[in-house]
């Protein structure tokens, strides 16, 4: 068995609701050569269903990663970020906070509620691209991430 066959996928959960966005995103990381699944949600309530392992979402992975914009319908990611973070079945998981907001308000309250990293969305594509591969490359590559986040189990409520 070859060496790539025995590394254990990634599994990244992102939270957006714009659909151009989370195409481009996912492109990005297609174009890889880590293999990742990744796992799409819309807004803030599916995000915490997903990762309290609720309904449908009750066989799905604990994500190693999370992509999460802030400006979501339902519950906003400084909300979703909030319980993430207070959860000490998720708290460990990295929150990538990637949004088109530059607010110094928005940046605070994401680093007070322990973001692991804040990015503000780039509007030209090919910047953009650029951002989510850095990304990748930085989370998936450099970063070591905490054992044992696939044993992580249903979240407190």
């Amino acid at each position: 068995m070859n060496q790539e066959n025995q590394i254990k996928p990634i599994d990244i959960l992102l939270v957006e609701d714009d659909p151009g966005d989370a195409r481009l995103t996912k492109e990005a990381m297609k174009d890889t050569k880590l293999r990742n699944n990744i796992f799409h949600v819309t807004d803030g309530e599916e995000a915490m269903a997903f990762l309290r392992k609720e309904g449908r979402y009750a066989d799905v992975p604990c994500p190693d990663l999370i992509l999460m914009d802030l400006n979501l319908p339902k519950r906003n990611g400084i909300e979703v970020l909030a319980e993430i973070k207070n959860n000490k079945n998720l708290k460990r998981i990295p929150v990538v906070i990637l949004t088109v907001s530059s607010a110094e308000e928005d940046i605070l309250k994401s680093y007070n509620l322990h973001a692991n990293c804040y990015i503000t969305k780039p509007i030209d594509l090919n910047q953009f691209m650029n951002v989510v591969k850095s990304i990748e490359d930085f989370w998936l590559t450099i970063v070591k991430l905490p054992n044992g986040s696939k044993k992580l189990r249903k979240a407190d409520n």
